[in-house]
């Protein structure tokens, strides 16, 4: 593929190391989305239900499987495109030269889904010229998390409005015909079970808000993630992965699971070298360069993400908890913000490894379906608005 400069729009951007609280206020650290980009979204239909009945693994894993899919195109196009992950689903803003190609592996993806897990990816696509057209905004910009890793920030109601059109009951999704198009799910794995909180907290919360008028929105997040650094203290200090905690899991139920996602089928000598492999990893955990891994791994934990509203997995105690849940009811309270929340004892995590060295990505949720969960707990207080 021929790429141009507006190919590589996200990965020119700069990208900031300003406090978050901070640069949410600094309108001048966006740019907006270019015009002939796309947003894609998928989201696992009815996946409260499926997760209420104890499928948050599938869920998790699916849409994992959803970004790999996508990444890897990406990859091999030689662009970095911004993402966010959801929990039962995952947001995309892509060039329009890899949006069909996306949007082909993902039906495949979609059709392997339903096929070995019985659950519902749906994928849709909203042009970005038309989210300008009707007068949405889509701001950008990139932050600095840690030393190695930097996620996008979106401000604007872009998204939402697109969320709105894709998941609404008059959206027509696009007829599976992609038959001939080669499903590449490399890089996904899930070898690491449920993580209990790190020494000295006692529990996972994993939050949803979102600003009441989006006009004011980077002023209510901006509030909101004070009130985090306030109370939990730095993010560094509220991350629910830590090493101590990690257990690395290597039964074949798992990796079974992993390989149906990933090939659409069990080929057992496949599931046997992996195994082996998974094996080693025990030793090469203990080498300097796994060591090396373990820790990057910590600091590249996908536990933050602001797509228009806030979407984060923390830990600490049920004091600090309680304390956040009265600083959120009275910003609910004064109009401010719609928020939901859950809590559980452990995280989950599902990877995306291209590069033991430098690149890889982990993403976390709550355990039980924690975004999932809190999603729901927010669209009943919408409801009940409406």
């Amino acid at each position: 593929m021929i790429t141009t400069d507006q190919d590589h729009f996200y990965s020119n951007l700069q990208i900031h190391k300003t406090p978050l609280h901070q640069l949410l206020l600094r309108k001048d650290l966006f740019k907006e989305v270019p015009i002939d980009w796309h947003i894609i979204i998928t989201d696992i239909k009815s996946s409260t239900q499926a997760v209420n009945a104890g499928l948050h693994e599938n869920v998790n894993l699916i849409a994992t499987g959803s970004i790999v899919t996508v990444l890897n195109i990406a990859f091999k196009a030689n662009i970095a495109i911004p993402f966010f992950f959801g929990g039962d689903g995952a947001t995309f803003i892509v060039p329009a030269l890899i949006v069909d190609k996306a949007m082909s592996a993902l039906q495949v993806y979609r059709r392997n889904t339903l096929q070995n897990f019985n659950l519902d990816l749906r994928a849709g696509i909203v042009p970005v010229k038309e989210i300008y057209q009707l007068g949405h905004l889509l701001n950008i910009s990139r932050y600095s998390i840690s030393k190695v890793f930097s996620i996008p920030i979106i401000l604007g109601n872009g998204l939402d409005y697109a969320e709105k059109i894709i998941k609404g009951e008059n959206y027509l999704f696009a007829k599976d015909d992609a038959f001939d198009e080669e499903l590449d799910l490399s890089g996904m794995q899930c070898r690491w079970d449920k993580i209990q909180p790190p020494e000295n907290s006692e529990e996972v919360v994993t939050l949803i808000a979102i600003a009441r008028n989006f006009n004011r929105q980077a002023e209510v997040l901006s509030h909101v993630i004070r009130q985090l650094d306030i109370i939990y203290g730095t993010p560094e200090k509220r991350q629910p992965i830590s090493i101590p905690k990690l257990i690395f899991r290597t039964s074949f139920n798992n990796l079974g699971r992993e390989m149906r996602h990933r090939l659409g089928k069990i080929k057992f000598f496949e599931l046997i070298k992996t195994w082996f492999i998974n094996a080693y990893g025990y030793i090469y955990f203990r080498t300097e360069s796994g060591k090396k891994y373990l820790n990057q791994m910590v600091e590249m934990s996908d536990t933050l993400v602001i797509d228009g509203r806030l979407n984060t997995v923390i830990t600490g105690t049920k004091l600090q908890r309680t304390k956040l849940e009265k600083a959120l009811d009275l910003l609910e309270k004064n109009g401010e913000i719609l928020y939901g929340i859950y809590v559980s004892g452990e995280s989950v995590m599902s990877c995306y490894v291209r590069d033991l060295e430098d690149d890889h990505i982990h993403f976390v949720d709550g355990a039980e379906g924690g975004y999932t969960k809190a999603a729901a707990v927010l669209k009943a207080k919408i409801k009940d608005m409406q």
